[in-house]
């Protein structure tokens, strides 16, 4: 089931390299650029979007780690006793006590997570009987407004919205589970309109997909016996070769050049897949 010829093996493992490098460096174009190019070299959608999945899961968490570890974001879990989170209970009720124990961060990927659930239950259920030409032009023009509303309001600063997050939450992740793509280029732009500063938009994003990833990984492995894993293992090494090296690349890039360069390529992406949605 995993043999495959040694030049294509390499080959997919370099694609998926770059393509996780970008991804983790930006917050966007794993699955956006990784999907066609699959579909070029010969693989079935069943293939490539559980595949895909997968080594996001895998990815985002490593990433999610050292994007932490490097001081990109802040993840931490206030370290407590049971007494002190009774305690805490106690004086300021349950959802303050949660608010006061995890870091800003965390809570955005705790809620970008629980908001993807709806959206990635959708999709999977869907995927198979969607118009793949409606799909396509649906997911272009939602990455174009998004990558035009980042480069327009480049020196903007928005307040923090939770009402934004979750949305973005709930779009984001019906675009990851039905195509495999479309994830990081709404997310991490979309915080970025939403009030977060780029470099914690492509940490949260790197960790929130993983997580999201999860449930679309379950879904897909209980719902089909057509669904084929080969190409798991190809991804999942090039993906996690990668992430070290965006994780440095984030933390010695300029915040405000990252802004403009997370808008150019969200824009591009965008175009990109409108231009494939009809040749």
């Amino acid at each position: 089931m995993f043999s495959m010829p040694i030049g294509l093996a390499a080959t997919i493992v370099l694609v998926s390299l770059v393509a996780e490098y970008i991804d983790s460096s930006i917050g966007m174009g794993y699955g956006t650029s990784l999907a066609p190019i699959l579909l070029i070299m010969g693989f079935k959608p069943l293939q490539i979007v559980p595949a895909i999945l997968l080594s996001e899961l895998v990815s985002g968490l490593f990433a999610g780690y050292l994007h932490h570890r490097s001081g990109n974001a802040n993840f931490s879990l206030h370290k407590t006793t049971f007494t002190q989170v009774s305690q805490k209970i106690r004086e300021l009720g349950v959802a303050n006590s949660v608010r006061r124990g995890i870091s800003l961060h965390l809570r955005i990927v705790v809620v970008l997570v629980c908001c993807s659930i709806a959206g990635t239950l959708a999709a999977v259920s869907i995927a198979l009987s969607i118009p793949s030409f409606y799909l396509k032009l649906y997911i272009s023009g939602l990455i174009l407004i998004v990558g035009l509303g980042t480069l327009l309001t480049v020196k903007s600063n928005f307040p923090f919205s939770w009402k934004k997050i979750s949305t973005l939450g709930i779009i984001a992740a019906f675009n990851k589970g039905i195509s495999g793509g479309g994830y990081g280029p709404v997310v991490t732009s979309g915080q970025l309109l939403a009030g977060v500063d780029a470099k914690n938009a492509i940490a949260i994003t790197s960790l929130s997909e993983g997580l999201t990833c999860f449930l679309g990984v379950v879904l897909y492995f209980f719902s089909s016996s057509q669904v084929d894993w080969s190409l798991s293992p190809y991804l999942l090494t090039g993906a996690l070769c990668s992430v070290p090296i965006s994780v440095y690349t984030v933390k010695k890039i300029n915040c405000k050049h990252l802004r403009i360069i997370i808008g150019v390529c969200t824009t591009a992406l965008a175009a990109f897949s409108l231009v494939k949605a009809f040749l």
